[in-house]
């Protein structure tokens, strides 16, 4: 067999599950809203089980709904008959998911959450199947066949499976207006909890600020370049910000004068200058020092105030980007 073969073969199992899912979504309908409705309005947490390779996408799901604001936990449906139904509360709501609805496990399992008072949505091909008729709600899972050359192997199917999964968890999440910010609340240690957690005011650099005053030459503005990072900021008497002055400036006033160390400050000042807030994201500051080639800052509040200066080398440190 070639790679052109390969790649066919390859090319087929993609274009059987695109087409899964987009028969999929065309019979998405009404029960569809009502599970998110009944998960929304449920007081405890959802439950999902599989068996199988259906039990593996049960396990994702759950871990989706979980880092999207619906707390979930995986639920093995034999386990569940040798105390592990323990974890189950008459506020919860399962989700079961079988592709024929006839496992034995997860009908046993939704007779005993029928007991404490669950409610139920399956996620079966057919329904007119025991999982299907007996859950309050079924989610159409039907698909034409699986991608396994023989019709065998669980692949369509868990593909369809995990997509409602997802469907699921994407419009609880809207329903409930969870967040950017509640996201990462729920994922501190990862790189989108930095980018979404830490805010200019964590990064910014506060004391012994490059300070120019009124009447102030180009003597202790070069001194406050060379000392502090290439940055010296004038402010006035109430301590808002009136201009800043850079690296860059000092070159090109130096190649067009010849005796500038007396020069006042307030010739060479850049009076329109990009700054950030405080609580601004660190990375939304990070992506404009990008997109401008700047390299520092001012961080000031509404009324112009100075309050801090953020250099792009302690953003790329802080890992926001």
């Amino acid at each position: 067999m070639n790679g052109a073969d390969v790649i066919d073969m390859g090319r087929r199992v993609l274009r059987l599950e695109a087409d899964a899912l987009a028969e999929t979504e065309r019979r998405l309908g009404e029960s569809f809203a009502a599970a998110v409705r009944m998960i929304a309005d449920s007081r405890g947490r959802v439950i999902v089980a599989g068996i199988g390779k259906s039990g593996l996408i049960a396990r994702k799901i759950a871990a989706t709904l979980t880092s999207t604001g619906t707390p979930a936990a995986f639920l093995h449906p034999v386990d569940s008959v040798h105390g592990d139904l323990g974890i189950v509360g008459g506020g919860d709501v399962a989700i079961l998911i079988s592709k024929s609805g006839e496992t034995d496990e997860l009908l046993g399992l939704l007779e005993h959450l029928k007991g404490f008072g669950v409610g139920t949505i399956a996620i079966a091909a057919d329904g007119e199947s025991s999982l299907a008729r007996l859950a309050d709600l079924w989610l159409d899972g039907w698909v034409k066949e699986e991608a396994c050359p023989h019709d065998l192997a669980p692949t369509t199917s868990t593909t369809v499976a995990l997509a409602l999964g997802d469907a699921l968890a994407v419009a609880l999440l809207e329903v409930k207006g969870f967040r950017r910010e509640d996201f990462a609340r729920l994922h501190p240690g990862g790189s989108l909890g930095r980018r979404l957690l830490t805010r200019v005011r964590d990064v910014m650099v506060t004391d012994d600020l490059p300070i120019l005053r009124k009447g102030d030459t180009m003597r202790q503005a070069i001194v406050l370049l060379a000392e502090k990072r290439g940055i010296a900021l004038q402010l006035d008497d109430d301590d808002r910000l009136v201009g800043i002055m850079t690296a860059g400036d000092l070159t090109r006033m130096m190649e067009r004068e010849d005796d500038i160390l007396t020069t006042a400050t307030e010739r060479v000042l850049t009076r329109t200058p990009k700054t950030v807030r405080p609580e601004e994201l660190a990375s939304a500051a990070a992506y404009r020092m990008e997109q401008h080639g700047i390299m520092a800052m001012p961080v000031v509040e509404a009324d112009g105030r100075l309050v801090g200066v953020v250099h792009l080398h302690d953003l790329m440190r802080a890992r926001v980007r």
